[in-house]
């Protein structure tokens, strides 16, 4: 089934089924207001919205329009979000840019951060920021959301509470990136917040593309319009979201509502750096990676980061070509608070 969250005048909207179409949608208060309501309660509300989801199909439950604008992320704020890097590839070039090598335990042991979670922008919000010299990035992901995650739990367990799927941008600023790990203590300001996909999926649906662990379809990413990334997020994935997940549940459960990223989706090239879409690749999920691939071919990167007025748009089709979550479209726009003054 496909759910999403339709703004209102509370912080966490209201839940909604959506058909698989993304065209319409039931409306569930009375089974569970909110999406982490039905996390909470996930084993007797899934059921239950199974069967809404069933009855917008054949014709039998009533519903109305289903408007990508009108829905906030899944979760428009969640309990926890934790982003990892599953995609090593990605990690080497950042590094190979800057002349380090990258240490063998990163094939065994994943990055991960814990980022913001107390607001998340709808996938049709503008990516706001002061100053284009924070060097604006997108970073498209897919995501997990579980349920509960005892503390310890074997990867394989851990994808058994693996309960929807979405996509994610997470939004970084690689000019402000430097100076804080600089510090030995990680992101905060560089990692402002993220937005999700306006529809999240029970695995499920994602039939055969989906292995479990793993999402094995193209994410399509357009810079203004422009085809700019389809790397295949189920190749190059060094750890899968069970190991994802577990690594995260190494000293702490996870609550239901947790969400866990992939990191940037990248894909190697006849086992070198991808090459841009227009050159017969996959392109990138995010520009920072082209930047870095300049850099290691010529010296130096000719490719901006994103500036004002510039519109990002990631979202997945399955095999028949048919949008899975609806597409995060995001345009870059200026903050015009005190500290500009």
């Amino acid at each position: 089934m496909k759910l999403a969250t339709l703004k209102d005048s509370t912080r966490d909207g209201r839940l909604v089924v959506v058909s698989r179409d993304l065209t319409r949608c039931s409306e569930v208060g009375h089974i569970a207001r909110t999406l982490q309501a039905a996390l909470d309660d996930w084993e007797h509300v899934a059921p239950r919205l199974q069967q809404v989801a069933e009855g917008i199909e054949t014709g039998a439950q009533p519903t109305m329009r289903f408007h990508e604008h009108d829905a906030a992320s899944p979760l428009p704020r969640a309990y926890q979000w934790a982003d990892g890097s599953a995609y090593v590839n990605h990690v080497e070039l950042v590094r190979k840019a800057r002349g380090a090598e990258l240490p063998t335990s990163f094939w065994t042991d994943p990055l991960m951060y814990q980022g913001g979670s107390d607001g998340f922008l709808a996938p049709r919000d503008p990516i706001v920021a002061a100053d284009e010299a924070y060097g604006i990035d997108m970073e498209g992901e897919v995501a997990v959301i579980v349920g509960d995650v005892a503390m310890g739990s074997s990867p394989q367990l851990a994808r058994q509470a693996i309960r929807l799927v979405m996509l994610v941008n997470d939004v970084s600023l690689r000019g402000l990136i430097p100076q804080e790990l600089a510090k030995g203590f990680g992101f905060f300001q560089s990692k402002p917040a993220s937005a999700f996909s306006p529809v999240a999926v029970t695995p499920d649906e994602l039939a055969e593309a989906w292995d479990g662990g793993k999402l094995h379809l193209p994410l399509l990413v357009t810079l203004n319009a422009k085809p700019f990334g389809k790397a295949n997020a189920g190749v190059d994935m060094t750890f899968d979201f069970g190991q994802l997940i577990a690594h995260a549940a190494k000293t702490r459960d996870l609550v239901a509502g947790t969400i866990i990223g992939s990191g940037t989706v990248s894909n190697k090239l006849e086992g070198g750096p991808g090459k841009p879409v227009e050159s017969g690749g996959a392109g990138y999920s995010c520009i920072a990676e082209i930047r870095m691939i300049e850099t290691i071919e010529n010296g130096s990167p000719k490719t901006p980061f994103l500036r004002f007025g510039d519109q990002v748009r990631i979202e997945m089709h399955d095999r028949a070509g048919h949008s899975i979550f609806g597409a995060i479209e995001q345009t870059v726009e200026r903050h015009g608070g005190s500290e500009l003054q």
